[in-house]
């Protein structure tokens, strides 16, 4: 695969990952586990994904105190694997819950999980390779492979964090350098690398210079699986009792303090469900199935009620032919089902095989409304239609449009879900049945709500969206544009779009408008060839242009020309790889929920990335748009700041704070317009990779994970540009209550303190009025030097006075320095840091997380007194309050141009 392809997977996920996962009794039930159609058919591969399960469930059930364990795991195998496989039913790859992928540039084996929601929220996957599985020799690198997937899956199920930390090593405590860990009683040796002496880590960058903490083999301690898994004395997760509440890791910073087991017990998707009873030893086996997609064959089912009349049997036209002539891949099957009071085949399930066939079956699409509205007659004849080919229906989906309630109120949920296919539905309009919604839910597929206007596209996106991936990137369709907008009479309207190296195969132009007679439209290419022939389709109101072979490379500019009056009309851009080995760049884009109540906020996550390698410095915009006409746009942050969890991994957010009630659609556009898009090293969370451990006073060394140059972290893929859209969202708000609830502003989780001399300097990223959103009013700033003070009494801690201290907008940079009162950093303090935003009707944040700074002259290792300064700086939660001179810094907000 070529190394400097860059792929944008621009994802915004659900708050329940975990999609499927259920705790059944004491048993974890609907576990998928996915292999990349990349990945070589091998058996050997099969068996080590049993072992390694089986050995999981043993470990897991003893961590747990013989309350948990795997009972039922389903394994996806690729569709061009030849062995004898079970059908698959509604099991996808993105819905996977492990997935097993070739390594990548930046991870290589390191087997680790995808999560970046708050403590205690579920991740999105856990990612291992087939080397991890296969190869014995990489045991000694990362653990026994079951007590690594109970690692992973701590990260996954319960959303807790590693108890080490590769950016902060070290710390010191009472004087003494300690190791970031959990528990301190795990003992070990700093050695130096590779010549495995004795050394003293010093403070460069916040790193050991070539010296790290080596393990003892053998140890004692029974915690803490989220530490160091691979110690076979480590049965347990670190509780309230033996946490490490001062290590500078991610579990300290991102839970309060909290323990893991806390964490698991208190907050977690399982908290309130896991068995108080154990169960006797040993525990079951898990049971497993062998499951494989076949081609995909799907058949839309359409409305062509009387209320479909109108503009809007218009639009679901032009929808389902840009399906039909783009989207659905090469060697599909489409149907088509029109319903209204009764239902009838259009087309039967055909074979795309050609562009000839593809035009049949648009030309095909339905013109006439007629008659009343019965959904479940429309669900009977699409999942008949199914059943044509190979007499079964399981592993097939249905594509659901409808713009109204069902005049007969039969619930055939039932018999969607008994079908084994997958239900993706679309309500056109506001008065979709709620039964729809339902359907798409319980069958695993996706819902959708699209206004029936051109100014937002929404319908040709929700059908542009239905892709899938089998494997080969020439048979995704990426959608590049989609930009609704109003011409006045005799007006132009243009605008450019790029092609980006990655994409150029069966790149198309579509035009949707509203009146006739149709505009007239001009394509150029970067080289000047201009295109002006537009295939028309007057009953759908669409112009089509199909490139011929690969599109150039470059920024395409068109012109639109309006011949008639005033109207709004659309553009959608669609392109697909250029080679296999190339992989495009895709968008996807998800809600952390699919419903509120408007007491808890939401969240818009964007996870870019180039075949699992972060990509940062995007521009990134999301815009929600409801029912009812509210739009908001958000530029997404990857600033580690507010409702985004780690900066510079990638992963881009923003909260919605401005509620109102009704359904949303979610758009989300990124750019890279200006080139400045990098690969990031940033790595997720996973286990450990051992450097080595001290058996019998000597150090017996791993090979160095293989490091990646600043040469590999370019996206080269110049100018670029991606739409996508996700699943639909409800806000229900009680009744009387025009707007969401009024948040206070967002928890400070990256705050950092250094100790330069006497001089103590704090930095963190500004929170907003109403989370992330606007100014906050004041800082309340305090130190202590006990951490459980700030964390659970923080009124009680010293203040500091901060009245010179304006907050700046949102996403900003604060800077804070001053010099403590006499005494108070005499050799050996340690100063505990957090602070607290506060808006203007006084609603306070969440202790932010703490940070430290130790001063010592003459610490103690291994029992000697070295004479050396050493200042350690770690990022855990809090601030200080004796201040002699403040400087405060306000840099501006991460705005993007270029939109």
């Amino acid at each position: 695969m070529t190394s400097k392809v860059v792929v944008v997977l621009v994802m915004l996920y659900l708050s329940g990952f975990t999609c499927g996962i259920r705790l059944d009794g004491n048993g974890y039930t609907n576990i998928l586990i996915a292999i990349n159609p990349a990945v070589t058919e091998d058996p050997l591969l099969l068996e080590r994904i049993k072992e390694m399960v089986s050995d999981a469930s043993l470990y897991l059930f003893q961590v747990m105190n013989n309350k948990l364990y795997f009972k039922d795991v389903t394994i996806l195998v690729p569709p061009k694997w030849t062995g004898k496989y079970s059908r698959a039913n509604t099991e996808t790859y993105e819905k996977a819950n492990i997935i097993i992928d070739e390594p990548t540039k930046l991870n290589g084996n390191d087997p680790y999980t995808l999560h970046y929601g708050e403590c205690g929220t579920e991740g999105r996957y856990i990612r291992l390779t087939p080397d991890f599985l296969k190869r014995d020799e990489l045991i000694k690198f990362y653990g026994p492979r079951g007590r690594v997937l109970v690692h992973e899956w701590a990260h996954l199920r319960w959303g807790v964090y590693d108890e080490y930390d590769e950016r902060n090593p070290f710390y010191t405590d009472n004087g003494k350098l300690e190791a970031t860990r959990c528990t301190k009683n795990m003992t070990g040796e700093w050695r130096s690398i590779p010549s495995g002496a004795m050394c003293t880590p010093t403070n460069i960058n916040g790193k050991p210079s070539n010296c790290y903490f080596f393990l003892h083999k053998s140890q004692t301690a029974k915690t803490s699986v989220m530490y160091l898994q691979s110690i076979d004395s480590v049965v347990e997760f670190c509780n309230k009792k033996n946490h490490n509440t001062k290590a500078p890791n991610n579990q300290n910073r991102k839970c309060g303090g909290r323990s893991v087991e806390e964490v698991i017990f208190s907050s977690s998707v399982d908290s309130q469900n896991i068995p108080s009873s154990s169960l006797p030893s040993p525990s079951p086996e898990p049971t497993f199935s062998v499951v494989q997609r076949q081609q995909r064959v799907v058949c839309l089912v359409l409305d062509i009620s009387g209320s479909m009349g109108g503009q809007r049997i218009v639009r679901q036209r032009q929808a389902a032919s840009l399906f039909l002539k783009q989207i659905i891949e090469d060697q599909s099957y489409a149907g088509i089902v029109t319903f209204h009071s009764t239902a009838s085949v259009l087309k039967p399930l055909t074979l795309i095989d050609n562009l000839e066939t593809r035009e049949k079956l648009a030309d095909s699409l339905p013109t006439i409304p007629t008659g009343g509205t019965e959904i479940c007659q429309g669900l009977y004849k699409g999942l008949e239609v199914l059943r044509m080919n190979g007499g079964f229906s399981n592993g097939k989906e249905i594509i659901f449009l409808t713009d109204g309630e069902s005049n007969n109120p039969i619930n055939c949920v039932n018999n969607a879900i008994a079908s084994g296919a997958t239900v993706h539905t679309i309500s056109l309009g506001p008065k979709g049945d709620p039964l729809i919604e339902e359907m798409s839910e319980k069958t695993g597929g996706k819902f959708f709500y699209a206004g029936d206007t051109l100014n937002s596209n929404e319908l040709v996106d929700v059908f542009a969206s239905l892709t899938t991936y089998d494997g080969d990137p020439t048979q995704q369709t990426i959608q590049l544009e989609s930009l609704g907008f109003t011409v006045s009479g005799s007006g132009l309207f243009s605008g450019t779009v790029s092609i980006d190296k990655t994409i150029g195969n069966n790149t198309a132009f579509l035009i949707l408008y509203e009146h006739n007679p149709p505009p007239t439209i001009l394509v150029e290419s970067p080289s000047g060839q201009k295109y002006n022939t537009f295939k028309p389709d007057p009953q759908g109101k669409s112009l089509t242009l199909n490139i011929p072979g690969t599109a150039e490379k470059g920024k395409w500019t068109y012109n639109i020309t309006n011949k008639a009056l005033a109207q709004t009309m659309s553009i959608t851009v669609t392109s697909r790889a250029v080679s296999a080995d190339v992989p495009p760049v895709t968008v996807k884009t998800h809600m952390n929920q699919l419903s509120s109540n408007g007491a808890k906020p939401m969240v818009v996550f964007a996870a870019v990335s180039q075949n699992g390698l972060p990509v940062v410095l995007a521009d990134v915009r999301a815009t929600l748009e409801s029912d009812a006409g509210d739009k908001q746009e958000l530029d997404l942050l990857d600033n580690g700041a507010g409702a985004d969890s780690f900066r510079n991994d990638g992963i881009y957010s923003r909260y919605f704070t401005r509620m109102k009630g009704g359904k949303y659609n979610l758009k989300v556009r990124v750019q890279n317009g200006y080139g400045k898009a990098r690969f990031s090293l940033k790595r997720h969370s996973g286990a450990m990779y051992i450097p080595g451990y001290v058996v019998d006073g000597k150090v017996e060394l791993n090979p160095p994970k293989p490091s990646v140059g600043e040469e590999d972290l370019v996206a080269d893929v110049g100018n670029f540009s991606r739409t996508a859209i996700g699943e639909s969202f409800t806000v229900n708000l009680p009744p009387g209550v025009p707007t969401a609830t009024k948040f206070p502003p967002n928890t400070i989780t990256d705050l950092n303190a250094e100790l330069v001399k006497d001089i103590v300097l704090l930095t963190w990223t500004a929170p907003g009025e109403d989370l992330d959103q606007g100014t906050a009013s004041e800082y309340e700033i305090r130190y202590s030097e006990d951490p459980d003070v700030l964390r659970s009494n923080f009124s009680n801690a010293h203040p500091i006075n901060s009245s010179n201290l304006l907050p700046s907008e949102s996403g900003s940079s604060e800077q804070l320095s001053f010099t403590p009162t006499s005494g108070t950093m005499r050799n050996g303090t340690t100063l505990f840091f957090a602070v607290k935003a506060v808006d203007k009707d006084m609603l306070s944040s969440e202790t932010s997380n703490l940070a430290q700074v130790t001063k010592v002259i003459g610490y103690i290792e291994n029992g000697v007194n070295i004479n050396a300064i050493v200042i350690s700086v770690t990022i855990l939660t809090i601030v200080v309050g004796l201040i002699a001179c403040v400087i405060v810094t306000k840099l501006k907000l991460q705005q993007k141009a270029g939109w």
